[in-house]
């Protein structure tokens, strides 16, 4: 075999990761997804607060927090993605996803940027999706139903996804922190 060819052949096997880190990963990304969808389930069976209309604990952002700190936000992402079609599609409407994505959107955006600084914990990290969550909601409103009064919802919306934030942030620590050693290769733990 030519040095050249043996060469290129190394540098693609030391790029190509662990195919048992690989699985793993997947494996988690899975069991994380089928547990959003579990969690939105539960979600979808508690009536909404009769004051407001979308106020919601934000179950499943439990399981996107996690996959952001374990697997990285490609992961998380994919999570959350495959969890709003799901839900969407089980037991939901088409606007119920075009809500959810939106906000599910806006929310991993704005979460996955804080985690990036490392200046936050998981539990604010949180409240900022939470309300950013909401935010992106009543923007999908406003344009949907073409009238700007729903802004007027985003105080009490925010104040809502803050403290249902706080609540799923400081749980999804609890999780993250109590994960098996060695679940995930090169783990970050918060």
């Amino acid at each position: 075999m030519s040095e050249n060819r043996r060469n290129t052949m190394e540098n693609r096997r030391r790029r190509r990761p662990e195919s048992g880190a690989l699985g793993r990963r997947t494996a988690v990304c899975g069991v994380l997804t089928s547990l959003a969808l579990a969690l939105s389930y539960v979600e979808a069976l508690v009536p909404a607060s009769g004051t407001l209309p979308g106020i919601k604990l934000g179950l499943a952002n439990m399981a996107v927090l996690v996959a952001l700190y374990a697997l990285g936000p490609g992961y998380a992402f994919a999570v959350n993605g495959v969890r709003i079609l799901l839900a969407g599609a089980l037991f939901g409407t088409p606007f119920s996803m075009a809500y959810a994505a939106c906000g599910g959107l806006v929310s991993f955006l704005g979460m996955w940027g804080l985690q990036k600084t490392k200046k936050f914990s998981m539990a604010a990290i949180s409240m900022a999706g939470g309300v950013l969550h909401n935010t992106g909601q009543v923007a999908v409103a406003v344009l949907l139903l073409n009238t700007t009064e729903l802004w007027s919802l985003l105080t009490p919306l925010g104040i809502a996804g803050m403290v249902c934030g706080l609540v799923t942030g400081m749980v999804a620590t609890l999780v993250y922190r109590r994960l098996p050693k060695g679940l995930l290769p090169q783990e970050r733990r918060a």
